[in-house]
């Protein structure tokens, strides 16, 4: 029987925080005093983190480093995530291993096996873990890294599962370092900045999740809060035209001649 025919089933998150495990603490333990070391906290919000219970938590992507900040600032506030998360990061010797072993899901996007990934979040939601999502399935190709059109999976997951998303901005990580770069910058010490919003409610698309058209608009109804929440961490205005890279002909990566870094 595959695994896709298999019901696929979760254990109840347990430890503190809530959801963590050996290989989890582990990580965190080394990981966190060393961000530390070269980045200064600000962080609002976290009484919208839910201290337990299923949740749905979404964040911008500006940078490859944005999920050491996003996950520490899940886990100090009480919750390891489950990060879904591209297979080709899986696939990395030793660090794939490590965070596979963390309970995190791998997802080979756009391909017929997509669907095991939204399964395996479905099961860890049902059993009341924390899901961690990207929605843009990438970094941000707008060239002044606001957030771009989202892929519909995360909105398709809280369809599915009922359960509220709760958005969270980030900025700062890009300083460290920069979007497509390949050097950290280390000191001066960086600022980065985590505001975590309201939970957002899609239960008007509920019923919905296999229909295209509401998923588009159900993903434009979330990306709207964690955008205003970035423009809010920012003092600036986000564009009214909101890049989209379905209709772009930039390469997929790459660094970019304009925009910040």
């Amino acid at each position: 029987m595959s695994e896709e025919q298999q019901e696929i089933v979760y254990a109840p998150p347990t430890g503190h925080p809530l959801g963590t495990n050996r290989a989890f603490t582990t990580c965190a333990r080394i990981l966190i005093p060393i961000i530390g070391l070269f980045t200064k906290r600000d962080w609002t919000g976290t009484k919208n983190i839910p201290a337990t219970g299923p949740a749905i938590v979404i964040s911008n992507h500006v940078s490859y480093v944005d999920v050491l900040f996003f996950a520490q600032f899940l886990y100090l506030n009480g919750r390891a995530p489950r990060f879904i998360g591209k297979k080709s990061v899986f696939d990395i010797p030793i660090i794939g291993r490590i965070i596979l072993a963390a309970g995190q899901i791998p997802v080979n996007r756009e391909t017929a096996t997509a669907n095991t990934a939204l399964a395996h979040a479905v099961a860890a939601l049902k059993a009341g873990h924390l899901i961690g999502i990207y929605p843009e399935g990438t970094l941000t190709r707008d060239e002044n890294l606001w957030p771009m059109v989202a892929k519909t999976g995360a909105a398709r997951l809280a369809i599915l599962t009922q359960t509220p998303i709760i958005p969270v901005a980030a900025w700062g990580p890009s300083k460290v370092l920069p979007r497509y770069g390949k050097r950290v910058h280390f000191f001066p010490r960086t600022k980065v900045t985590l505001r975590a919003g309201a939970p957002i409610d899609l239960s008007v698309w509920y019923g919905k999740a296999d229909d295209q058209a509401a998923l588009v608009e159900a993903t434009a109804f979330m990306m709207k809060p964690l955008t205003e929440l970035l423009a809010s961490i920012r003092g600036e205005i986000p564009p009214e035209i909101i890049f989209d890279p379905r209709t772009s002909d930039l390469p997929r990566t790459g660094n970019f001649k304009k925009g910040k870094k």
